[in-house]
């Protein structure tokens, strides 16, 4: 099954189509006026509906269980055929579009055990997902390349006494989001990094260490004066995700601002810290530049 541990919980909505085709017009006017043997096709259709969509992953393997917060089941009558329309949302992790089609299928498949009896030439065709929204496919980087600079604070790397790998993993994930990246180590020292908060010409500087509560970290308290806008809703999620994972996660003083329209942030020096940080931020994070140019939160 697939590691989906570094996600963040979205509202994931999918909506997805099955045709049921009937073969003459006295079975659609049967359907209407609930004539059929086996009882009311639209409301035994929606209740094996319901029960396919939470079922979804006791029959397909690599699908995860997930809480199923919403199901809607629409019919439409269009001439012999029955479109079936199935609308599943969750707030997960991962995305509801198999549920949806599989729920969708289960409703045409009751409808043609039902109908059978009354018309031989029933079929099932077009199971396919419409739409669905909530993944990282809805939040799109701008369209523009932006620019990135990444500081290693740390006295040890700096001395070349340990090898840098919190900065190389935020490069990675940068570069695998479309920006151009830069690169500097510096020691945990304030007047250094004040300097590059304050020349800074990137659209995003990042920070990795220096973020703890030791006596040479320094960062956050060197960064936090120097900001025109503190987010603190980047702040909290970065946290939040963090000790969703791990309880010393509350010990870190990760900073997130703006600075003469210029993003900074300041995560953990350790590499699975800063790994973190950047999945709990990104690509979410980068609308905030069309926020800054005076975009609207579409």
């Amino acid at each position: 099954m697939v590691d989906i541990t570094h996600k963040n919980n979205t509202l994931r909505v999918a909506t997805a189509q099955a045709i049921v085709k009937t073969s003459s017009e006295n079975t659609i006017a049967m359907i209407k006026n609930n004539e059929i043997p086996k009882g009311n096709v639209f409301e035994m259709a929606k209740a094996a509906g319901l029960l396919g969509v939470k079922k979804t992953p006791d029959l397909l393997p690599d699908c995860h269980p997930l809480p199923i917060e919403y199901t809607g089941i629409d019919y439409e009558i269009d001439g012999l055929n029955i479109i079936i329309s199935m609308t599943v949302k969750t707030i997960y992790k991962t995305g509801v579009e198999v549920e949806a089609m599989h729920g969708a299928s289960i409703v045409a498949l009751t409808m043609y055990d039902m109908l059978k009896p009354v018309d031989k030439g029933v079929e099932i065709s077009t199971i396919k997902l419409l739409q669905k929204t909530g993944g990282k496919s809805s939040f799109k980087a701008p369209k523009e390349t932006l620019s990135a600079k990444v500081v290693v604070c740390s006295d040890t790397i700096s001395k070349g006494e340990k090898e840098d790998k919190a900065g190389k993993i935020i490069i990675s994930k940068l570069e695998a989001l479309g920006l151009s990246t830069d690169y500097v180590i510096i020691p945990d020292e304030a007047k250094d990094i004040a300097e590059l908060v304050n020349t800074q010409t990137a659209d995003l500087l990042i920070f990795t260490g220096g973020t703890g509560a030791g006596p040479r970290d320094v960062t956050p308290d060197t960064i936090r004066p120097l900001l025109d806008t503190t987010l603190q809703g980047v702040e909290e999620q970065i946290r939040s995700y963090g000790q969703q994972r791990t309880p010393f996660a509350m010990l870190s003083r990760s900073v997130a601002g703006i600075k003469n329209g210029k993003v900074i942030l300041a995560f953990p020096g350790s590499s699975n810290a800063a790994k973190e940080c950047m999945d709990a931020v990104f690509p979410h994070l980068l609308h905030v530049f069309e926020v800054l140019k005076g975009s609207r939160h579409d």
